[in-house]
């Protein structure tokens, strides 16, 4: 049994950008081939960028990606491509193009379309119905693209009891924390069960609200994992696999062949690529070593904000980000990532003080600034408020002061920080979390003013670790000591802080988790320790604040349910969770 080598192509394409991506797979493809590859593996519809949502309604959107891959295919010669494209036979397919001598061999249609969380697949696609094995010579490969192979008895099965000694899985599998760890415990257990080398090819990149974390790997038939991908980057993984290893467990396996017998024939489509040749090779692979270790925790979900931030600015085309400095945390935080995703040349922060703001408050903003070396601006909210106040109060008919002239400050300066925007054209960096988000503890029209909420999906305990682990990798206090130990305040009356609204966010944070991300009952949640008026009040903070979420930019999805695409509730709802 020969060796193959086979190159993953961990790249970031561009949803709409057909001819783009067309581009980056050939140039990732002419890269495989100078390592004397024989195979190279592109991720999940690579060709339109994913998930393409409504652009899969356009007629000509389906025509143009089939042009551009007939187009790429007369491109490729010499290597087998393996290309994820959306195919058209009456209904349309998520797919996977079967490239070699210039032309598209054979088709692959996704069998198992996820239709929850994030995915819609359902509302675009028709489900393929056969599995494919794809020869070359004498080595069989199987091919499955993303949820396929999420299935014990999906299209990784039969094509490995058809002889395939590789399965190669395609993917575009969005990020969220933990979820590395869940995809390879699966894929060990399908290179066990299938007895078959696992070739499981990522996206990577941002899409609005999702990030695509890579994390390629490829598992041997002992379960164990001999390459993986860097987590957030783009990458071309080169190896050399040896089948010998297959071909002896198969062997010696008396269950397969009784799985066999009860099988009989698996229904799975060969594909023979007549002129396909493994290349002869005298040497093993030279090259680094191939197994990236993960991230540890805290760096995972930086990366991913990171990545996510960068890709939606600059693919959005903007090349200037404006932010509203507090001196308070979330800010700060926000203010971090973009200038380590975009540059400090591309970051302005604008301290808007009110009579409300503190000395301490301007001291930490303009630290902060200093310190990530991006231009900072002050401009005071007073004159606007107090005329504000004057115009409105012969219509206040004397009602004392309230939450009222708050939302007045926060909505000032949402003005100031758009009226920069449209001035220069920066984008608008929120900085709301989670915490914030889900009870709605946050201004329509004044905080939540922007183009794109960076730690919308990050609760506020996160925030604090995050900051804490910024400044242990930076070795110095990159965000002022001074901001991670105060008490969080909007600054919107005197001597206010959060937990005059809210309970200690070391509280809000687990009842939240557990109400939005696990749907857990009243009941439940008061059986995990807390008060039950307590998780009531909660509760319906969450639910009544489903109108302020629904206006709410985009952010990055970092927690396997976010609101958004993830959650979706309808903002008229008389139910009462008891």
């Amino acid at each position: 049994m020969q060796k193959i080598r086979i190159a993953m192509a961990q790249i970031n394409p561009t949803v709409g950008a057909l001819r783009k991506n067309t581009e980056k797979i050939l140039r990732y493809t002419e890269r495989a081939q100078k390592k004397g590859c024989d195979v190279v593996v592109f991720p999940e519809l690579a060709l339109t960028g994913y998930p393409p949502e409504d652009l899969l309604l356009k007629p000509g959107f389906i025509e143009d990606n089939i042009k551009e891959l007939k187009r790429l295919a007369s491109k490729i010669k010499g290597i087998t491509a393996i290309v994820g494209f959306v195919d058209r036979d009456e209904d349309i397919y998520n797919a996977c193009a079967i490239i070699h001598g210039g032309r598209v061999r054979g088709v692959y249609h996704k069998m198992f379309l996820p239709n929850y969380g994030v995915f819609d697949e359902e509302r675009y696609f028709q489900a393929g119905s056969t599995p494919l094995n794809v020869v070359i010579e004498e080595i069989t490969i199987g091919i499955g693209i993303c949820e396929d192979i999420w299935y014990p008895e999906g299209p990784a099965r039969a094509p490995a009891l058809a002889r395939a000694h590789i399965v190669i899985n395609i993917n575009a599998s969005p990020y969220h924390f933990g979820k590395a760890r869940l995809r390879e415990d699966m894929l060990v257990t399908r290179a066990l069960d299938n007895e078959v080398i696992v070739v499981y090819n990522n996206m990577v990149g941002g899409q609005d609200e999702l990030v695509f974390d890579g994390q390629g790997m490829i598992i041997n038939e002992e379960g164990q994992i001999i390459a993986r991908t860097r987590a957030f980057r783009e990458e071309l993984l080169v190896k050399d696999l040896d089948l010998e290893g297959v071909v002896r467990k198969r062997l010696h396996d008396a269950r397969r062949r009784k799985e066999k017998l009860k099988e009989e024939k698996p229904d799975v489509e060969t594909l023979v690529l007549k002129g396909a040749k493994i290349r002869k090779r005298r040497a093993s692979l030279k090259e680094p070593s191939t197994i990236t270790p993960p991230l540890p925790p805290l760096d995972e979900v930086l990366e991913a904000l990171l990545l996510g931030t960068q890709d939606y600015v600059r693919k959005n085309r903007f090349k200037h980000c404006v932010i509203g400095l507090s001196g308070g945390i979330d800010s700060s935080l926000v203010a971090y990532i973009a200038t380590r995703a975009l540059g400090k040349e591309a970051v302005t922060g604008v301290f808007m003080p009110s009579r409300y703001s503190s000395i301490e408050s301007r001291e930490d903003a303009t630290q902060l600034a200093r310190n990530l070396g991006i231009e900072f601006l002050s401009i005071p909210i007073d004159p606007l408020f107090e005329q504000y106040l004057k115009t409105l109060k012969p219509h206040f008919k004397d009602l004392p002061a309230d939450i009222t002239e708050e939302n007045i400050q926060a909505r000032i300066r949402g003005n100031i920080l758009m009226a920069l925007s449209n001035k220069f054209g920066w984008l608008v960096l929120t900085t709301g979390n989670k915490s914030e988000m889900s009870v709605g503890y946050a201004t329509l029209y004044g905080d939540m003013a922007g183009g794109f909420a960076v730690i919308k999906d990050v609760p506020k305990t996160l925030v604090y670790e995050l900051s804490r682990h910024i400044n242990e990798k930076e070795g110095y206090p990159v965000i002022p000591e001074r901001v991670l130990t105060k008490k969080p305040t909007a600054e919107l009356r005197p001597n206010q802080t959060d937990q005059d609204t809210l309970p200690p966010y070391e509280v809000l944070d687990p009842i939240l988790k557990a109400y939005v991300e696990e749907d857990r009952s009243l009941a439940e949640i008061v059986n995990m320790g807390y008060p039950r008026r307590l998780v009531k009040r909660v509760i319906n903070m969450v639910d009544r604040s489903e109108y302020k979420r629904r206006q709410a930019p985009p952010g990055i999805k970092i927690t396997p349910r976010a609101f958004g695409k993830d959650r979706r509730m309808p903002i008229t709802n008389h139910y009462e969770a008891g």
